[in-house]
Formats: C-alpha cells, structure tokens, sequence
C-alpha cells in the first residue's frame, strides 16, 4: 500500500501557561493508506513542525518533509526504515526534521502495525513485553508545603517510585532546594524510589550541582536527572565523579540518535532517557536502546504529555526486562487526557503494559479533541500551501 495523506493537527489549551509542562498543546500527525490510519505525536513546537513538512525548498539538503512521504510504499518495517533515511538525506539542513518525523515515524509503526495486526513492540523484533514500573511524573510544588502534599498523593495512588521536577528547584537557593527535598522524602516515605529532575536549572555550572549532592544522597534519591543542558559533557561527566555519588539521567533533550550517542559514551550517565517524539520516532529510540544496552546503560522512556505517546515510549524497550523503570505523566492538562480513548493504567501490583492490540494499541478521541483545533493556514505570495485538514 501507498501512503495516501500525511496530515497535523495542532491542538491547544485555552492558555498556554510559561511552565515546564509539555501537556499544554500538542502535535498529532494522521498517516492514511490502504483504507488504515496510524496516530503519531510530536513532542515539538506544533506550527514550526507543520511549516518544516510544507515549506518551499530552499536547496538539495533542505528541502520540506512532505518531499521524502508522500506516495511512498509503506508495507513492511524496511519502508518506515526508507523513508527516515529519506528526510535524513532530503531534510539534513532542515533543523526541525526530527521533531516533525518523529510524529510521523511514530504513525507509520502504528499504521503498519494496524495492517499486520502486531503490537508495535513485535515489529521491533521482541517476543514479549514485560511490565514496567511507572514513576508518578511531575513537578514540584509552590512551596515545600506544596512538594510534601503532592507526594503523599502519589504514594496514596499506589505508586512505587515518584519523580519531582523543574518549578522552583534549583532557582532560589541551596536551602530552599533542600527543603523540597526533604520535603518530598518525608512526603513519599522510606520505601519509595525518590527520582529529582533539575529541569537543566544548572546549564553548565558544574559548582551549583555539586552543592545539592549530599541533600541529594542523604534523601537516597535514585537519580539526578538534567542538572544541565543537553550535550554539556564535561559538566556531566565531572559531576558523575563527584562525591558523595549520585547517579546521573539525562537525554531527553536530544533530538538525533549521535547526541545520544555521545551522551550515553561521554557524559557518565547510568540512565539514559529518550523521547520518541523528539528524538526521530520509535526507530531512532530503539537504535538508542540497542546502544544503551551494548553500554550497560539503564534506558528510560521521557514522556510528559498523552497516553499515545506514552504506548509510542514504551515500545522501544518492551521487551527490556531489565530496564523497567517508566515515566508516567500524573498531572496532564485536559487536552493530553482527552487525546486518547483508552489509558495505560497501573495494575493491582502497581505496574504498566505496553498494549497488547495492534501497532500502538491506542485510539485517538477525535471528536473530542475538535475543541481544542487551533485553525492552521499558511500561504505564500498569495497561495495557500496549507491548511487544517479535517479532524
């Protein structure tokens, strides 16, 4: 079969708050062939993506996304593998093309899998899935007041492990910091894995990371997560070796699979954690998965915003049975709820399966997101070159 329309559709809140939370707005890419739709999810800026999939040439290496799609055969995993080598090679000088083929990517393993009639994670080349342990994601409080009853929360909810990020951590001080911390440790208890993502409040100061670390061991926090900017090597790899020892994440922030190459060779992180909506879809995340294991390197999904992309993060490392550590997003915005028809939730013992229906297992609620359609048009001298497609 050939690819027949390759369509996005922004969605947005009403008001789009200057906050860490990616769940606010959203990019869903619709693939149609054969009589088949695959669902994808980009984790980008959904107007700078829709403009790099129409946007007129500019020379060989830069030209729109749409020149490497449509009409092209899409049948077996070797096509969806084509067709990323395609934008690679067509959209090289084209910054955006990652972000934006991740949502397509991640529509085309949907749509093939929906004509197989196998779980995406089988196409990979796993035989299984096996169940993961979600940490209930979000980030802190207001106050440590905040942070302590947020965490409590989530452990009343069931869950095992919890992550606090971004918000006030890392910009107001040592002793506030350590206040959140404690507060969160007090608030989760004893038993609970205690995760802290520093939202790269550091960039590349290597001296502010270093003052939290004994709040941080003292808390026993399982990991530090971004203390700095994507790729600040040598940042991470001093800290690394600093003590006391805390263990390093990081990854989320790339968006091609040699940044997380390097990231997972240089910066002395013991999980690595990847975003298939970022990074180039879930054939980019499992390349990093086959590396991070040949690296003795934990691989951890990044997901902050809908259950499609939640299944879509998962696939890469299904059939991992030892990296079972997974983000799950506690705190999404309406609209990344209502994306989807069914949820991924926690079972009786407190853990997630990818699903076991074909390609991503997941159906998107289209009439309900046609309240959140942010009308799209673009022209240039005059012609429109794109316009909002039906939803």
């Amino acid at each position: 079969m050939k690819i027949e329309s390759v369509d996005f559709f922004y969605l947005s809140m009403p008001e789009v708050l200057d906050i860490g939370d990616g769940s606010q707005d959203a990019l869903l890419v619709r693939i149609r062939a054969g009589g088949i739709e695959g669902w994808g999810e980009c984790e980008t800026s959904p107007l700078t993506s829709i403009a790099s999939y129409v946007c007129p040439m500019s020379h060989s290496a830069c030209k729109p996304l749409k020149y490497s799609m449509e009409g092209r055969n899409i049948n077996s995993v070797e096509d969806i593998k084509s067709i990323s080598s395609a934008v690679h090679e067509n959209s090289f000088d084209l910054l955006q093309a990652d972000h934006t083929l991740s949502g397509i990517d991640i529509a085309l393993w949907d749509l093939l899998g929906k004509k197989l009639n196998e779980p995406i994670y089988k196409l990979l080349g796993y035989n299984k899935a096996y169940p993961k342990l979600p940490y209930a994601s979000q980030l802190f409080g207001d106050s440590p007041e905040a942070t302590f009853e947020k965490a409590k929360k989530a452990t009343a909810s069931g869950f095992k492990a919890v992550k606090f990020g971004w918000g006030p951590f890392g910009k107001y001080g040592l002793e506030k910091d350590i206040a959140h911390l404690s507060a969160a440790r007090e608030g989760v208890g004893p038993a609970t894995y205690l995760m802290i993502d520093a939202g790269t409040a550091w960039n590349n100061n290597v001296a502010g990371a270093k003052e939290r670390l004994t709040a941080l061991k003292k808390m026993n926090t399982y990991w530090l997560e971004e203390p700095f900017s994507n790729m600040e090597l040598d940042a991470y790899k001093t800290l690394s070796g600093s003590t006391p020892e805390v263990a390093l994440a990081g990854g989320e922030g790339c968006n091609n699979f040699i940044q997380a190459k390097v990231m997972i060779e240089y910066a002395g992180l013991k999980f690595i954690q990847i975003d298939a909506g970022r990074i180039g879809g879930i054939s980019v995340a499992k390349q990093v998965v086959d590396l991070a294991q040949q690296s003795n390197i934990t691989y951890v999904n990044h997901t902050f915003t809908s259950h499609l992309a939640l299944s879509a993060s998962l696939q890469p490392f299904a059939g991992i049975e030892k990296d079972n550590i997974s983000e799950y997003p506690i705190e999404l915005k309406q609209l990344a709820q209502d994306i989807s028809k069914a949820k991924i939730l926690p079972d009786e013992n407190g853990y997630i399966h990818v699903p076991e229906q074909p390609g991503l297992g997941i159906s998107v609620d289209t009439e309900i997101l046609k309240k959140y359609l942010v009308d799209v048009e673009i022209k240039i001298n005059g012609k429109q070159i794109y316009y909002t497609p039906d939803l």
